[in-house]
């Protein structure tokens, strides 16, 4: 039959017109046990008006609708029994779906059923219009979310069998590999979940027909060629077998099968085999009814029947009997040599391991290398009861099955058909983040079925969602109130993050630049007290509280301020008996100074001289220090590389005093600051705090975390005896894993 697929309408021609009267009478009588007494003439009456109709659409491949329709109905009578509803449907179909003037109420007309059956193909068709990837798998789950009922699936999958089996031969070479596509990786493993098993072999039979012609054409040749002698070999494998098992007193069922062209192919392909060399192209399949505690022992005793009388491969044994596969699958499998010295596949199993291998959790689509589903086995498995059932009418079982398999799932498509799942509940925010995090941190919005949506809109299955941006818009807090999947709270977490720290630098730079106004100096030791009796816990939040104008700064400023004098009034004011006066000679020290002018800390000697140690760089024993008097008459004590302490050098060097620590030591604690920087990894604080803790002669006082992007920064104050204790303890934080620097911070 040649015709335009481009043509919009066409009415039936010559040939369809003979074809149609055939197609009808053999569809009542494959429908006659199953319909209404007025159903052959309700139904005469539609198609009628679908003849005549002149504006119905052909399919893409040149069909008309209602020869597919009919030729659809009568493949399903004879694959799966269906039942009225599913027929009636079948014809209601094309009519609802191509022409304008059929309003009538299909619910009151044909009843709710029905009406619900041709919803559900109106809804699964129209998803081919997105262009969509139809053989992936969030497709197959969206086309089950669809159907809700399961009787649409499988007048999907019928209707594709026939139309396979109907474009052979297409001059649209184009087409007919997409349909041979579609029906290998979508159609042909939903037939097989269902046990299906007749349509599953010849959709993919078809399919590699269409794709790779010359290999089926080859593998069929060989097998028709040899179909008569396979078969007469396969008797003569069997005979003999079966008196000698009935020898035994086994009650059984032995099978005998040829593989099919497709598995014979895929098995050509992994083995690098010719067809000839194929182990199981012959299989033969025992099925032993036996009590549960004679099983191990009556699948031996066929075992041992069969090796008896052929000769075995041992390395081809596959003993699942004695230890299970972990899916729970098993059998024993035995290649052994036939007549005329041709291998043959043997598998014995009882009637409980079939049953478990094909419907159970080796269902035969998963061990042959199906991908299962959570849910989906058990479902499918019981379908699959209701199919093989032997009621009539198994279909009248399954009117209320519903396809709630995806209902904590989402499916929809972008405007140019690729296809997105998502959880029950997925906003149009998550939609776009799922794309991608740049266009989820900018999205402000979206158009679902083309209407303007706001980004908390709750999608639906079969949903097509635009996105809507503005280079200006940023993840906000309230985001997170609405958005289900972890992809977009994560990045928006990361994203709200990110812009606090650059908010506390800000921050941190300005309060800098107002101390150095107020001519204050910036001790981090106090600064850290300061933040702590404001109520903050993380220097991050109280950077964050100054750039979001929720901390005033003069505040802090104030605070600082009173903490700095109540440090400094609680500060240890030491008196000049802890001064000796250096009587050494001028040569024994580095200095020109005089002895009267050197004072070294320590000793208990001197009288009536005050000093404190400098708060700005905190000088500990073993420090080189100079002495600085104050207008107070104090002496200030700081380390020589201070810079407070060179630019009061520069300014007053008449108060400058050589100072020097006293050469017995000290047994009092200093105060000093280390910063120390390092991977954010966990524990990495508690194994430095441990580390400290064990020191001899260190006290942890305080500390002070800062974390952001995976890194850390963390200030220490310790009470240490001298520098060499310090420095020692410098070098044992270094060596703490995920630690990459350590200062000592004044």
């Amino acid at each position: 039959m040649q015709v335009n697929e481009n043509d919009s309408a066409s009415t039936l021609t010559a040939d369809e017109r003979r074809l149609l009267p055939g197609l009808y009478r053999q569809l009542l009588r494959q429908t006659a046990s199953v319909a209404t007494p007025d159903d052959a003439s309700r139904l005469r009456h539609i198609i009628s008006r679908l003849v005549n109709e002149t504006e119905i659409k052909r399919t893409p491949f040149g069909f008309h609708p209602i020869i597919r329709n009919l030729t659809t109905a009568i493949s399903l009578c004879e694959h799966i029994s269906p039942d009225r509803n599913m027929i009636v449907a079948m014809v209601l179909f094309t009519l609802r779906q191509q022409t304008d003037g059929f309003n009538a109420d299909i619910a009151a007309e044909w009843g709710e059923d029905v009406a619900n059956l041709v919803e559900g193909l109106i809804k699964v068709t129209s998803l081919y219009g997105h262009g969509a990837a139809v053989a992936s798998d969030n497709f197959r789950n969206l086309l089950l979310t669809f159907a809700r009922d399961i009787r649409v699936i499988i007048i999907m999958i019928v209707d594709r069998f026939e139309l396979m089996k109907a474009i052979n031969h297409h001059p649209n070479d184009r087409m007919v590999q997409e349909m041979a596509f579609e029906a290998l990786y979508l159609y042909a493993p939903l037939a097989h979940r269902l046990g299906l098993y007749s349509i599953k072999g010849q959709l993919e039979d078809l399919s590699l027909k269409y794709t790779n012609r010359a290999t089926f054409t080859d593998i069929a040749r060989k097998l028709k060629e040899t179909k008569t002698v396979r078969d007469a070999y396969i008797a003569s494998f069997i005979d003999p077998l079966k008196r000698q098992l009935d020898e035994t007193g086994l009650k059984y069922e032995i099978k005998g099968r040829t593989k099919s062209i497709y598995s014979i192919w895929n098995k050509i392909k992994k083995q690098h085999h010719d067809i000839d060399e194929i182990y199981d192209l012959f299989a033969i399949r025992i099925i032993i009814d036996t009590p549960l505690r004679k099983e191990k022992s009556d699948c031996w005793l066929a075992y041992s029947v069969v090796t008896e009388m052929y000769q075995p491969n041992p390395s081809r044994l596959k003993d699942w009997l004695s230890i299970p596969k972990s899916n729970g699958y098993e059998s024993l499998h035995i290649t052994v040599k036939g007549p005329q010295n041709r291998w043959v596949e043997v598998q014995i199993r009882t009637r409980r391991m079939d049953l478990i291998a094909e419907k159970g959790l080796a269902a035969h689509w998963k061990y042959k290398g199906g991908k299962a589903e959570e849910g989906l086995d058990t479902w499918m498995n019981n379908i699959r009861d209701i199919l093989e059932s032997g009621e009539s009418g198994p279909m009248e079982l399954m009117k209320n099955i519903s396809m709630d398999l995806y209902d904590k799932e989402v499916f929809a498509f972008t405007p140019k058909g690729d296809l997105y799942k998502l959880p029950m509940g997925a906003t149009v925010l998550d939609f776009a983040f799922n794309i991608h995090s740049g266009l989820g941190c900018r999205c402000t919005g979206g158009k679902v079925n083309g209407k303007v949506c706001k980004l908390n809109h709750r999608l639906s299955s079969g949903d097509t969602v635009e996105i809507l941006t503005a280079p200006n818009q940023a993840p906000k807090q309230d985001w997170l109130n609405f958005v289900v999947t972890g992809k977009a709270r994560s990045k928006i977490r990361q994203t709200l993050n990110e812009a606090a720290n650059r908010n506390a630098e800000l921050a941190k730079e300005m309060l800098q630049r107002r101390f150095k106004n107020r001519k204050l100096e910036l001790e981090e030791p106090v600064l850290m007290r300061t933040i702590k009796r404001l109520g903050y816990k993380t220097v991050t939040e109280f950077y964050s509280a100054i750039a979001s104008e929720k901390l005033d700064v003069d505040e802090v400023i104030s605070e600082y301020d009173a903490s700095l004098r109540k440090t400094e009034a609680s500060a240890e004011t030491r008196s000049a008996g802890e001064f000796i006066l250096d009587t050494k000679s001028p040569d024994d020290h580095d200095s020109g100074h005089s002895p009267s002018d050197i004072l070294i800390i320590g000793g208990k000697n001197l009288k009536g001289i005050n000093y404190k140690l400098a708060k700005c760089c905190n000088p500990i024993y073993g420090d080189n220090v100079t002495g600085f008097i104050s207008s107070e008459g104090v002496v200030k004590v700081h380390r020589s590389d201070c810079q407070n302490a060179m630019h009061l050098a520069e300014r007053y060097p008449y108060r400058i005093i050589t100072t020097r620590w006293a050469g017995e030591g000290s047994d009092v604690q200093f105060g000093a600051t280390l910063r120390v920087v390092g991977h954010d990894d966990i524990g990495i604080v508690t194994n430095i705090t441990s580390m400290i803790s064990k020191e001899k002669g260190v006290l942890l006082r305080n500390i002070s975390i800062d974390a952001h992007d995976g890194i850390f920064q963390g200030f220490l104050v310790v009470g240490v005896n001298d520098t060499r204790t310090l420095n020692n303890l410098i070098k044992k934080i270094k060596t703490v894993k995920g630690v990459k620097d350590v200062q000592r911070n004044n």
